[in-house]
């Protein structure tokens, strides 16, 4: 896990400054291991068509890709008050103006979580900017509420902010995109703040790539065996792999540490 150095002045005739920084070590455990598997019996796999056996190798890869995108997303509970079973993101801030701090209640009626706005959105940013981390490899994970929300704000949609014409605009494609340089992906996979409150807010993410590791020692791989005894063939995929948050603290004072806001929005 390597640190920053430092820039120092050079004298004329003297020798540089030697940075001997004893660098940490950060341990990613390969222990997660998923399959995907499914018996095609030989009374449907000769009246279906050929082509109905790459349903589930599609599928396969799907809902394991699925999963693994789920272990990086629920990173971020532990860095945000929470843990796998208790997902609670004290620590997060809320959409509408991206500094104000999500609480969490268990009343259900109530929940400060707002939806995103560009200046919250811009406000975000900045805390990313003021740890200097790297604008090259951000990312916006969002669900599809705050996705609907970003398609209604013109600023993100319309040919005359984004200077988008004929397919390419938002409004005919219904393509996000990019966002001030952010590229933005939706998924149904962003985690729920607290179940209990009647609206379930759910966490945008918005994070810099190193901030989050995935070790992948088997990628996803399938293998089919005639089982006799069942007059069937077996389908199996399968996956081997760990995931690890190193830099999930967006408000870290160690610029090396800071790379992932937690951003609260009604579900």
């Amino acid at each position: 896990m390597p640190t920053r150095g430092a820039a120092y002045a050079k004298a004329a005739g003297t020798a540089v400054t030697l940075q001997g920084n004893v660098e940490s070590e950060i341990t990613v455990v390969v222990n997660k291991h998923y399959e995907y598997s499914r018996f095609i019996e030989d009374f449907a796999a000769v009246q279906a068509l050929s082509s109905a056996r790459q349903f589930y190798t599609k599928d396969a890869g799907y809902q394991l890709a699925k999963q693994i995108d789920t272990d990086l997303i629920q990173l971020g509970r532990a860095a945000y008050g929470g843990t796998n079973s208790t997902a609670v993101y004290e620590t997060a801030v809320i959409g509408g103006d991206g500094t104000t701090a999500y609480t969490s209640s268990t009343n259900a009626a109530w929940s400060n979580a707002t939806a995103l706005t560009d200046a919250g959105l811009r406000r975000v940013m900045q805390t990313l900017d003021d740890n200097d981390i790297p604008f090259e490899d951000r990312h916006l994970v969002v669900p599809p509420s705050a996705r609907n929300v970003l398609m209604g704000l013109s600023r993100f949609t319309e040919q005359a902010f984004v200077g988008e014409s004929a397919s390419g605009n938002t409004i005919r494609n219904g393509q996000i995109g990019n966002i001030y340089g952010v590229d933005v992906y939706t998924t149904t996979n962003c985690d729920t703040a607290l179940s209990a409150h009647a609206s379930k807010p759910r966490i945008c993410l918005l994070f810099h790539s190193d901030a989050l590791v995935l070790a992948m020692q088997q990628n996803i791989r399938t293998q089919t065996q005639y089982k006799q005894e069942y007059l069937a063939t077996l389908l199996t995929a399968d996956t081997i792999y760990g995931v690890k948050g190193i830099r999930t603290s967006a408000t870290a004072t160690d610029p090396n540490a800071a790379g992932y806001m937690a951003i609260a929005v009604p579900g």
